[in-house]
């Protein structure tokens, strides 16, 4: 996420907290995760209606890409997945499917919010023995150098607010030939529909938000960051400076998402 020198406070002549984007408004660093905190807050028990309103129902067969695309081993290996902003268990419990019991993931979220569903959902489907919960920042992850097969964020690097550091601490936690897999809302490359999508953005989703939710500005601000996540060039390259190589991307849907991939060599 990028940000603005140091600011000025006009009160003391001192340097201020720099800014930083939160949705199209800048506010400072220091202020932007408890911003992000409260909109999960408000959306926790209805996350998956969001991402449907967001993509449509889309959502779902991407995430499912996803795990095609990590293509852990079924059997025979242990292989442990860190699942990072993915409270409500989506990618978990498909990876979790997927594999045996040799394959365990460990969901890794800062809302206590969305970890609760996520806690409910992994108990209802009788996995809780091979998932694990943790609340942790993706800035600061709580877990050991080399601890993971692989490293999987889906619809939430955009929420963090230094994505360079988050993709360090991805590097950092995996071991040698360890898989880096990002799935991120990014930018449409399909003329007309580009249009349509911005449309369904900004006019439909936050009036059905309200709808639905009784709240448009979670959705108003989930939008916005689409808009302000850098495009796929960029991010590919910014995770190749956080160390990873063989550095590719997969557009899904015209570029509506992307899945980004890296490993740590």
């Amino acid at each position: 996420m990028e940000t603005c020198g140091p600011m000025i406070d006009e009160r003391t002549g001192e340097p201020g907290d720099a800014q930083t984007s939160f949705g199209f408004r800048n506010v400072a660093e220091g202020e932007r995760q408890g911003l992000v905190n409260e909109v999960f807050a408000k959306v926790a028990q209805r996350y998956d209606l969001m991402n449907d309103l967001m993509s449509g129902g889309l959502h779902r067969l991407w995430k499912d890409d996803l795990i095609g695309w990590l293509a852990p081993p079924r059997s025979g290996r242990a292989f442990r997945l860190l699942d990072v902003a993915g409270g409500t268990g989506d990618v978990a419990l498909r990876f979790a499917r997927a594999t045996d019991t040799d394959g365990t993931a460990v969901i890794c979220d800062i809302s206590p919010e969305m970890l609760d569903v996520g806690r409910h959902r992994v108990a209802d489907a009788g996995l809780d023995g091979r998932i694990e919960l943790v609340e942790g920042n993706a800035e600061a992850l709580p877990f050991p150098d080399r601890a993971f097969d692989a490293y999987t964020i889906a619809f939430g690097i955009r929420n963090v607010t230094h994505i360079d550091q988050a993709l360090r601490e991805a590097y950092r936690v995996l071991k040698p030939g360890g898989r880096f897999l990002c799935l991120e809302f990014s930018e449409c490359r399909i003329p007309l529909l580009d249009r349509v999508y911005d449309f369904h953005s900004f006019e439909v989703i936050p009036r059905l938000g309200k709808l639905t939710a009784g709240d448009a500005q979670p959705y108003e601000y989930l939008v916005e960051s689409i808009r302000k996540f850098p495009k796929q060039e960029r991010f590919a390259d910014m995770i190749r400076a956080a160390g990873f190589s063989q550095v590719k991307y997969r557009n899904l849907s015209g570029g509506i998402a992307a899945m980004h991939s890296g490993w740590r060599i």
